[in-house]
């Protein structure tokens, strides 16, 4: 379910590195809106209608197969954009994207963002930028997903959770992470519980507690900081 949110919603960094006359192109069209955890916001293969911008939360970009399974590629939060390749006549979505986390983000239409972009060449070379450092880490979470163990998977999308919403206590429940993650319900549930008896963290219905992000650190695979740096060199 979406509503209309009355805050002002300036915490996302690509709409704060627009230049006046930029932020002029989009500020009458952006719409600021919550969003809630499991909503769905773009399916593959079906029209683009919205383009977002979070502000508080998270959105899953996920790779949908045929049978309807599906498997998270990357997480967007308050550093980029869901939708942005429409603003080049892209009206297709390749991805479901889907809320992670309790969202706040502004919205604008794909059509009212692609006479924005055409007007604004520094708009074209921000979201080609921002896109870059989306493929990045994609092609780091296909590589993880085939790589690395689940405990430091699922250490390494805690910790990316945490840092997009700024709290350590994370709306989760463990059928959610099991599709996050592309892996059995049960599984999940024995990793959390591994985790739990290490301390780092604490499993309550519908939410799980970071009690030790240092101890999660150095549980999660190197892919945690090379995704964390990549967005931080790109958007300074």
């Amino acid at each position: 379910m979406a509503s209309e949110n009355s805050g002002q919603g300036g915490r996302n960094r690509l709409l704060a590195a627009l230049t006046s006359e930029d932020h002029c192109l989009l500020a009458s069209h952006l719409k600021v809106m919550s969003f809630e955890l499991g909503l769905l916001l773009q399916e593959p293969e079906r029209p683009i209608e919205y383009v977002y911008f979070p502000h508080q939360g998270m959105i899953s970009l996920l790779a949908v197969m045929s049978d309807g399974q599906g498997i998270e590629t990357a997480t967007v939060g308050s550093e980029g954009v869901v939708g942005a390749m429409s603003g080049f006549g892209i009206r297709r979505g390749f991805t479901r994207a889907v809320v992670q986390a309790p969202l706040v983000a502004s919205r604008i239409s794909c059509t009212q963002f692609q006479a924005a972009v055409q007007q604004s060449e520094a708009l074209k070379n921000l979201i080609v930028s921002y896109n870059e450092v989306l493929l990045a880490q994609i092609q780091q979470t296909a590589a993880c997903n085939a790589l690395h163990p689940t405990d430091c998977r699922l250490a390494r999308w805690l910790l990316q959770t945490r840092d997009r919403i700024d709290t350590d206590v994370l709306p989760l429940t463990q059928e959610f992470l099991s599709q996050m993650l592309g892996v059995r319900r049960t599984t999940v549930t024995l990793v959390a519980r591994q985790l739990e008896q290490a301390g780092l963290i604490q499993t309550r219905r519908g939410r799980i507690v970071v009690l030790d992000r240092k101890g999660l650190e150095d549980v999660a695979c190197e892919c945690y900081a090379v995704v964390r740096d990549q967005m931080n060199i790109a958007l300074t």
